[in-house]
């Protein structure tokens, strides 16, 4: 059976995985290089320069009142500002708290009081959300300002003292005096990057320094990083995708990163020119979105070589290379709380619709059964269970949330929750979520198995599929699109349908599609399937059944949809 193994990590020994190590060690060794440049600000430093920054406010956090383990929130856009914080918190032993720039009211203040934090670094447009945050008067010690204009700082630090916060702006933390800072170990705690919460509040996955080290150690050996690339950060630094699948890959290889402050499928190819950009990554629609741009005779001028797609969109693949002239695509599967333990080795050749191989070096799994926890037969379908062979390199659990953690890691595997299967040869393919997944008269269907040949309908922006009830004893599903369309696109259900019977099995075509503006989705931008299953069949949702009735005008139905 194949696996992904043989690599060896850039920093050997694990007792340096941590952030503060690892940027000493490349200050050493790359000193002048540069390791950030920030367009939007005409900003740039070097290694050396980011070490400096990062142990002056790491010292200031601590002159401050700060102690090691203490939780400082940052909430803000892609910024100097926002890495320099993430690395000065590392430095002072304090664990960084990112916060989705959508999260308002109740979103904002489930986080804050789960976490506790005693510092905040905010841009200066969020201070109204904290003044009125119930959680943030019992913790906050002071908040450090950042971005806006002299008028937009003046009124946010006037907003917060009335609030009763004290107020300073962030500049001041660069100022920060030389002091001793702590020794930090890969058990540390380096940050708390929240999930989703599709299902119930959003969850704070505690994440060591060594974890942190080693998913960007996983990502630097599958894209094959190294001193001479520049990486291309554009997702938001509040997800884990741009800490440890971008930017922390990039400082373990001694690379560039060059930072904008969000995702532009415009101007990604403009971008990519701009910064000599040789790597970058994909999540979710982001590569759909740029293929779907107008090509260009200068489609192929660039130098980049490799993008990290999660997941990749494969069946524009091939095509989306040749455009761009890409050498790879490469891509993993796997969890915050757990990192990559699937991944695909660069270059090779892989079936259709796998994930990638099993980093068997880093990490034990198996495939089981949801229920009974006992594992499934090559080729069967079963939820993840991952564990990990080394020390203080996998979550150490949901922050504040002890029962959620013993569940999650019950039975001493941590469950995932997703659905995959693995063939003979060891690819793993992610069939689902178990919550999403559906079963119709007998046939087990992945809704994301639907969702995928539905998005790549020309006109269709973004779809999600869920099950809605059968209207017949033991038909258990029937399956519902719900479709968003592109802007100016004359899309209708036929032609979701008509898409569908070309591409996916007979008793898996949607017999409900619902045309709507918008999908409704969590501050983290993934969709709430549970709010489309609630709303069930609406008032403006097509039933294939009904419209093939009336298109034959005497009620006869499709054999495979007779009651």
């Amino acid at each position: 059976m194949m696996t992904f193994s043989g690599w060896a990590p850039q920093i050997a020994d694990r007792s340096r995985w941590t952030l503060p190590e690892t940027l000493a060690t490349r200050t050493r060794t790359h000193a002048g290089k540069r390791f950030l440049s920030v367009p939007d600000e005409a900003f740039s430093v070097t290694y050396d320069e980011m070490h400096a920054q990062a142990t002056r406010i790491g010292g200031a956090l601590l002159s401050e009142g700060g102690k090691p383990g203490d939780r400082v929130i940052i909430m803000g856009a892609n910024s100097s500002a926002f890495i320099q914080t993430w690395f000065g918190c590392a430095y002072a032993g304090m664990v960084e708290v990112p916060i989705n720039t959508a999260y308002i009211g109740d979103f904002l203040e489930h986080q804050v009081a789960m976490t506790a934090p005693v510092f905040a670094v905010i841009d200066a447009g969020f201070a109204e959300r904290f003044a009125t945050c119930v959680a943030a008067r019992a913790t906050i010690k002071c908040f450090y300002i950042r971005s806006g204009d002299a008028g937009d700082r003046a009124e946010a630090s006037s907003l917060l003292r009335r609030a009763g916060f004290a107020v300073a702006p962030f500049e001041g933390l660069l100022e920060g005096p030389i002091v001793e800072l702590p020794a930090v170990t890969p058990r540390d705690l380096e940050s708390i990057l929240f999930t989703s919460g599709t299902t119930g509040p959003s969850k704070g996955v505690m994440m060591p320094h060594g974890h942190m080290h080693l998913v960007s150690e996983q990502v630097a050996a599958m894209a094959r990083l190294t001193e001479s690339d520049v990486y291309m950060v554009d997702a938001p630094l509040f997800h884990g995708n741009a800490q440890f699948v971008s930017t922390y890959p990039a400082l373990i290889s001694g690379a560039e990163v060059v930072l904008h402050q969000r995702f532009s499928a415009s101007r990604w190819l403009e971008r990519i020119r701009a910064g000599n950009v040789t790597v970058t990554n994909f999540t979710s629609v982001m590569m759909d979105f740029v293929w779907k741009q107008p090509p260009s005779e200068r489609d192929l001028d660039n130098v980049l070589r490799c993008v990290v797609a999660i997941p990749t969109a494969r069946s524009i693949e091939e095509e989306f290379k040749r455009r761009f002239g890409i050498d790879a695509f490469v891509e993993g599967y796997g969890l915050t709380e757990t990192g990559s333990q699937v991944m695909t080795p660069y270059g090779m050749d892989r079936p259709v619709g796998a994930a990638g191989l099993l980093v068997d070096d880093w990490f034990e799994v198996r495939l089981a059964d949801p229920e009974t926890g006992e594992e499934v037969p090559v080729g069967a379908v079963g939820e993840m269970l991952v564990r990990p062979k080394c020390p203080a390199t996998f979550s150490l659990g949901y922050f504040g949330m002890p029962e959620a953690t013993a569940h999650a890691f019950r039975d001493l595997w941590f469950h995932s929750g997703d659905a995959l299967r693995r063939d003979e040869e060891g690819w793993y393919y992610f069939v689902d979520r178990i919550k999403d997944a559906l079963r119709r008269r007998g046939e087990n269907i992945s809704s994301y198995e639907i969702e995928r040949p539905i998005v790549e309908h020309p006109d269709v922006l973004e779809c999600a599929v869920v099950g809605v009830p059968a209207e017949i004893d033991a038909g258990e599903d029937e399956v519902l699109a719900v479709v968003v369309a592109r802007e100016g696109a004359d899309l209708c259900a036929e032609d979701v349908w008509s898409w569908c019977e070309q591409r996916v099995p007979a008793f898996a075509v949607p017999r409900y599609v619902r045309l709507v503006a918008a999908l409704p989705k969590t501050p983290l931008e993934k969709i709430r399937k549970s709010v489309l299953r609630e709303e069930g069949i609406t008032a403006g949702t097509e039933d294939r059944l009904l419209a093939a009735s009336a298109r034959d005008g005497n009620g006869a139905r499709d054999a495979s949809h007779t009651r």
